[in-house]
């Protein structure tokens, strides 16, 4: 079995395999081009991204300076915005559905290590190989979430459609759909309901519309 595919099925692996760290080193070489560019240079930046990122539905914007590990393990869906500073240490999947929004400094990371430090300097293969093995486990956000700045995601977490992860928060755990949720280790803080609509907040409206209902955007 290649160390991608074990990977992909969530055992002990070798980061160090040369087929590994090569994918590893173009996608590294890669985000270097990506953040010498001006983000006026649309089409550069997108030549760039397409080469980094599984997949990554269009009317996408991603801020830079980026830091992919493998890049071809990330779908991100339609609309998606990232700001400053975004990292995703995709070993193994990452998905992120359409019209995300995320602040400055998110990192997703799905890597693991033994817990006990023998175990993480070396361990024996199949084969009777001394290597340094870790293992990963896939990512998975929803659609329309909104992470605050320096939210970081760790591996093994599904967030779903609809969620406000706060500023800072660390993600150690799923989050269900629709849910406003922060602090480290992050927790559910509440339901997002029709009373956080900016239509309750008229100050800050000013002479702004909302287009549609809370309730109108759950059942369509």
């Amino acid at each position: 079995m290649r160390e991608e595919e074990k990977i992909q099925a969530g055992i002990l692996f070798c980061p160090g395999d040369p087929e590994l760290r090569a994918m590893k080193r173009k996608t590294h070489n890669l985000n270097v081009d990506y953040n010498k560019t001006h983000e006026d240079e649309t089409e550069k930046r997108a030549g760039i991204l397409s080469e980094i990122i599984g997949e990554f539905g269009e009317g996408g914007f991603i801020q830079g300076p980026i830091a992919f590990h493998y890049g071809k393990h990330t779908k991100i869906g339609k609309n998606f915005f990232a700001n400053f500073h975004l990292t995703i240490q995709d070993d193994a999947e990452v998905t992120i559905g359409d019209n995300c929004n995320f602040g400055p400094n998110v990192t997703i990371v799905t890597p693991l290590h033994p817990m006990l430090p023998d175990e993480r300097r070396e361990m024996l293969t199949a084969s009777g190989e001394k290597k340094h093995l870790c293992y990963a486990k896939p990512v998975h956000i929803g659609s329309d979430c909104w992470f605050g700045a320096s939210v970081t995601v760790c591996p093994g977490v599904t967030i779903g459609d609809g969620c406000v992860i706060g500023a800072g928060s660390v993600v150690t755990r799923d989050i269900p759909s629709g849910c406003f949720a922060a602090g480290v280790p992050c927790r559910v803080i509440r339901k997002l309901t029709a009373a956080d609509s900016m239509r309750f907040l008229p100050e800050i409206l000013a002479d702004n519309q909302v287009i549609q209902s809370f309730d109108e955007m759950q059942n369509p």
